[in-house]
């Protein structure tokens, strides 16, 4: 047990509506928790399931008000996310645990690390992929996108239909549209009103940072700058594409991650 920390047995699954299981192994080396997007969903990471190494467990963070927990009330500011996101995952440090997350999801996975770190717990996370996001010191609201969460449903489609990140025939049902999009304006506000402070303690946490090379919200100087908030080893890798490149590059993308969980330890 490590000092300070409750932890489950190796073979335990969350039971909780924050974290949802999308590949169990019994003889798990170590677990991977994904983080989406503004708006995203666990289920964006589904078809990660089967393509990691056999020995890693994939888990993703469930954030309310969408999917299973459409009813729930959305959480509005990155404090209140990241410290209940810490508190579910507190239990379940029993295995080394990387984290990957993409746009939001990366300042929330750091926000997470930094948490645990501040706790006593600098080695729970060995590793810290980042993917889509600037440094946290630097995180600025995506040009043209600082208006968002004001923009009426045509407008905000409009939008979010020129990031790629899929899932527009959600938008196409006026049902869904009310379903789905205020999450997407609720996350847009919660990262814009983010500061990510430069005077924070730096991690220990290894970092690897990817990105597209076309992203245009996402700067190669402003992604190397996560080599400032950690003392670990730091890498930054560029992709084809954009901001969402990890859709029509999801196999590289997956032999990346792989890479990184396989050297982890």
């Amino acid at each position: 047990m490590r000092q300070g920390v409750m932890l489950m047995s190796a073979r335990s699954h969350p039971q909780s509506r924050w974290i949802r299981t999308l590949h169990s192994t019994p003889s798990a080396r170590l677990r991977l928790v994904c983080f989406p997007h503004a708006g995203g969903v666990a289920g964006f990471f589904r078809d990660w399931a089967g393509r990691l190494p056999r020995d890693v467990e994939l888990w993703a963070v469930q954030y309310p008000g969408r999917e299973n927990r459409i009813a729930e009330p959305l959480i509005p500011d990155m404090h209140s996310l990241a410290e209940r996101v810490t508190d579910e995952l507190r239990p379940f440090l029993d295995l080394p645990t990387v984290i990957f997350g993409h746009s939001m999801g990366a300042a929330v996975g750091y926000e997470v690390v930094r948490r645990l770190t501040m706790a006593g717990e600098p080695h729970a996370v060995p590793h810290l992929l980042v993917s889509g996001c600037t440094a946290p010191h630097r995180i600025r609201p995506f040009e043209g996108h600082e208006v968002a969460r004001l923009l009426d449903d045509d407008q905000l489609v409009a939008m979010l239909g020129g990031l790629g990140a899929g899932g527009s025939e959600l938008f196409d049902d006026p049902e869904m549209r009310s379903v789905v999009l205020p999450a997407i304006r609720n996350d847009y506000e919660l990262i814009q009103a983010y500061e990510g402070s430069q005077g924070q303690p730096r991690l220990r946490t290894a970092i690897t940072a990817f990105a597209g090379r076309d992203d245009a919200a996402v700067h190669a100087d402003d992604l190397r700058a996560w080599a400032q908030v950690t003392q670990g080893r730091f890498e930054a890798r560029f992709f084809p594409g954009g901001h969402f490149y990890l859709r029509p590059h999801r196999d590289e993308v997956i032999r990346a991650v792989s890479q990184v969980l396989n050297t982890s330890l």
